[in-house]
Parts: structure tokens; C-alpha cells; sequence
């Protein structure tokens, strides 16, 4: 059974998804890629009658006094491809009737589905007597007015403990220092409520922060005069020189200091006088275009690029060489040679020219 939270207009597009309570469902909701409308409310409303006069839905076993429970995807086989059967007591001939014309499999065949929709459920047997503008105008009078003040439900007490389990002393031991405890379902409640409510006000602390620190900026820019540019860069880092990692860096005549992106810390510095070269055009490095500064030889930022990479060389060989060149990931399926001991030695010698 769905909620109006699962209503759609289908009159430009139908639905396919399969949505619903499982031994409600009809047919065609189950089938994958097939498209349906209103024809499954009917069958979905001949589940609930049966449900309200049987007290279980009429694709899922029940047997009295046993505790029973089906995995979801038997009742759905069973609504797939089984025809109801209705007992043979406990139905009238017009409710019987009425219940094997909503739960036809076949939607050319099912009650509501012929043409005219609810006026052959109200035209129905089972309804003679009924007079649907009094239901309209909500007048009739109902057949049972429960007590007021009674809940037609069982006992709190028989719904409320679904074990005899009690906490032990080192159950309790763990929540003792808890400051609240809330049910899940309620938590997940409450996230959908104010989720809108908690992304607003992080947003607002998100730009105060920016303007602190832009503020900070502005202070520092005051006291360098000195100062060429300033700004976020991105720098090529991490394991392998293999990530692009966002800095702060201000120029100076003789040096290049690189902040960390929150501007807290010490910086990164960077001598005029261990620069190398610096490319005059932009080239293409992990996907960005970037101005290359290379470094001079010896210095500690160039030997770890140049160690790294060769470290990277080197586990590639003997990965060849474990599992064979057809588990080498670098190569196509087109480069894969026949011979593996061939492909060895093809991958070793190419590794080794920088190819």
C-alpha cells in the first residue's frame, strides 16, 4: 500500500518503478519495464478489502496460532504468476464477486479496468444500496462508533515489549554516560525536518569564516609592500607528486611562499636562487594547466619526484613479473603479447628507456 507521497500524474508519462508494500502490489507494478496507472490502485484496493475482512493480505500465508513470515520475494512470486484462491467461508456471493474482479491478474479483465473506471466498483452487487452522493457529502452514518477515549489496538503493554530480554548491569554501563537516547526512526524524522534549517546555518558559518579571512588578507596586504601577487594556487603534491593540492602562495622578489589553504602555519618557502627554469607557456599536467617551475639538481623537492617515479618503475616490473603481463593494467588489450616471458623483458627494457 503507497501514500500520497508516491502519487504521480501519469497522463504524459506512465510510471514503471515497482513501489509499494509487498502482497499489495499488483502485477504489472512488479514486472520489470512495464508500464501501468490507475489499474493498480484497483488491485492494490482488492488486497485491502481482503486484508479487512480476513485480517491478512491474501498472498501471504496464514496460519492460526503460528507465526508465519514469508521473504518478500515469494509473495511477490505468488502475486506474479498464482490466481487468488478465496476460502469457502466468510464471503458472501457479491463480496466474492467483487474480490475476484479486483485482484484479476489480467488488467483487460480487472474490475475498474474495462472502460469505466470507479462506476464499475460502484455499480457493483456488493454495492446495492449504497448512495454514493450521500458518501460524497460524507452523511452516511458509519456502521460502528468505537468508544471514545479507547484505542481500537492491542494493549500498550503486549505491543510495547517485543522480547523478554532485559538490560544487564554492563548493558547499562554503556549508555549511563549517554546524554540523551533517541529511537532511530526518530532521529531520521527530525534529519528530513531541519536538514534545510542545519545546511542554512552552516552556510552562514561558512561565510563568516570567508570573511575573516579575507579580512586577515587585507592586513597582511598592508604591511608587505614588497609583495608582487597573492592568491590560491593549485601545487602538484602528495604521495608521488600525484595530487593537486590547493595553497595560498604570495610572490616576493626573492622568494614564493606557499600557505596551507586555511593561511594557518608555517609556509612553504621558496628560493629565487634554487629555481632552475620556469616555463613561459602554459602546459598540461593531471588534467590542469600549469606554469612547470623545474628546480635545480640536488634539491630536495627534484630527488623526490625523480626517487618516487623510479620507486613507481620499479613496482610496476615486478608486478609483471608476479602475476604475468596480462594482469599489467598499463597496457591495452591490443598491446598484450603472447609470450609472457617475451612480454617481461618488451616491459622491462621499454621501463627502463622512460618510454
Amino acid at each position: 500500500v503507497s501514500d500520497l507521497g508516491l502519487a504521480c500524474d501519469y497522463s504524459k508519462k506512465k510510471p514503471h518503478a515497482s513501489v509499494g508494500t509487498h502482497g499489495y502490489m499488483a502485477p504489472e507494478v512488479l514486472a520489470k519495464g512495464v508500464a501501468y496507472d490507475s489499474s493498480a490502485d484497483w488491485f492494490s484496493f482488492g488486497c485491502m478489502l481482503y486484508k479487512l475482512l480476513k485480517g491478512h493480505s491474501p498472498f501471504r500465508q496464514h496460519n492460526k496460532g503460528k507465526k508465519h513470515s514469508q521473504d518478500k520475494n515469494e509473495i511477490d512470486k505468488i502475486t506474479l504468476t498464482q490466481d487468488i484462491e478465496l476460502p469457502d467461508q466468510g464471503f458472501s456471493p457479491e463480496c466474492r464477486n467483487l474480490l475476484e474482479g479486483l485482484l484479476k491478474r489480467d488488467v483487460q479483465e480487472r474490475l475498474g479496468c474495462k472502460g469505466k473506471g470507479a462506476e464499475e466498483i460502484k455499480t457493483h452487487p456488493f454495492f446495492r444500496g449504497v448512495d454514493w452522493q450521500v458518501v460524497y457529502l460524507r452523511r452516511m452514518a458509519p456502521p460502528l462508533i468505537p468508544p471514545r477515549g479507547e484505542v481500537n489496538a492491542a494493549d500498550a503493554f503486549d505491543i510495547g515489549n517485543f522480547d523478554d530480554d532485559e538490560l544487564a548491569d554492563a548493558d547499562s554501563e554503556l549508555y549511563k554516560n549517554f546524554n540523551i537516547i533517541i529511537s532511530e526512526r526518530w532521529q531520521n524524522e527530525i534529519a528530513e525536518t531541519v536538514f534545510d534549517v542545519v545546511n542554512q546555518d552552516a552556510d552562514k558559518s561558512e561565510q563568516k569564516k570567508r570573511a575573516k579571512l579575507k579580512t586577515r588578507i587585507a592586513v597582511d596586504e598592508k604591511g608587505e609592500t614588497d609583495l608582487y601577487i597573492h592568491g590560491y594556487i593549485k601545487k602538484l603534491g602528495g604521495p608521488f607528486t600525484s595530487a593537486w593540492q590547493i595553497k595560498y602562495g604570495k610572490l616576493y622578489p626573492s622568494r614564493l611562499e606557499l600557505y596551507p589553504e586555511s593561511l594557518s602555519g608555517k609556509p612553504e618557502l621558496l628560493f629565487m636562487d634554487q629555481i632552475d627554469e620556469v616555463t613561459s607557456d602554459l602546459q598540461q599536467v593531471k588534467g590542469e594547466s600549469a606554469i612547470v617551475v623545474k628546480l635545480k639538481e640536488g634539491l630536495k623537492e627534484n630527488r623526490a619526484h625523480r626517487v618516487s617515479q623510479e620507486l613507481l618503475q620499479r613496482m610496476g616490473r615486478k608486478a609483471i613479473k608476479i602475476y604475468g603481463v596480462n594482469h599489467d593494467p598499463m597496457l591495452q588489450e591490443s598491446e598484450r603479447p603472447g609470450s609472457v616471458t617475451r612480454a617481461i623483458l618488451n616491459r622491462a627494457s621499454s621501463t627502463d628507456s622512460g618510454i
